[in-house]
């Protein structure tokens, strides 16, 4: 049976909560600012879905361009790699075997290890020993900037719905609350997927979140009393 480890999900985990924390708190203080400085409802609806739209937009390109670099870093590694595999293939062997020395084997078992598992498949020995690469690490840009993109839109949807449909006279406190109880809830589910501390997952994202909606309502109220 193969163990599932944490690590594995690494990738999509950091993207999808990293979009849906994104979504709920830019959003979400979009929402109350606005509705801070008093307009009418079309107007912070306006901003709200505006909003959603270059954010997740924005956060698809941004991890897309992120991830990317990354993998063209990688690549440029693997293939550098893959020369050096053919033009001096007895100083790579050594070099590996010194990397199992370091790991505490002895001479005669590192070189042996080395042959081995280069005779095997050469290439992925060193990515994985040398390089740190593995397949369950590997960076996939198209899956990371959707992963955003889709989890900003869902995060960001919760306060754009709450703006439409509660009072204005209750619209900053409700979509507060909502907003906060969903950011608890996602830091928790997230610190579970990535067998974190549940209470320090969602107690950091919940802070964070209202600290970024305080700022915004004091900075709506302040404008809406100027203009």
């Amino acid at each position: 049976m193969k163990e599932e480890h944490y690590n594995s999900r690494i990738g999509w985990l950091r993207a999808s909560v990293l979009g849906a924390n994104d979504g709920i708190v830019s959003t979400s203080s979009l929402v109350v600012g606005i509705a801070a400085a008093s307009p009418g409802r079309a107007e912070v609806l306006l901003a709200a879905i505006a909003g959603l739209v270059a954010g997740a937009m924005s956060m698809a390109a941004g991890e897309y361009v992120s991830v990317s670099s990354q993998a063209d870093t990688e690549n440029a590694d693997m293939e550098r790699e893959r020369l050096e595999l053919e033009q001096c293939p007895a100083e790579e062997h050594e070099e590996l075997a010194e990397i199992y020395r370091q790991r505490g084997l002895d001479k005669e078992l590192a070189g042996e290890v080395a042959k081995q598992l280069m005779t095997h498949n050469a290439l992925e020995a060193h990515a994985r020993d040398e390089l740190g690469l593995t397949e369950q690490q590997k960076v996939h840009p198209v899956m990371a900037a959707l992963s955003s993109a889709g989890s900003f839109t869902l995060g960001a949807a919760v306060p754009v719905l709450i703006a439409a449909f509660v009072p204005m006279h209750a619209m900053i406190a409700a979509v507060s609350i909502g907003s906060l109880i969903l950011l608890s809830s996602l830091g928790f589910i997230a610190a579970t997927a990535g067998g974190a501390s549940r209470l320090k997952g969602a107690t950091r994202v919940t802070f964070w979140g209202a600290l970024a909606m305080a700022a915004t309502i004091a900075v709506g109220h302040v404008f809406g009393a100027v203009s």
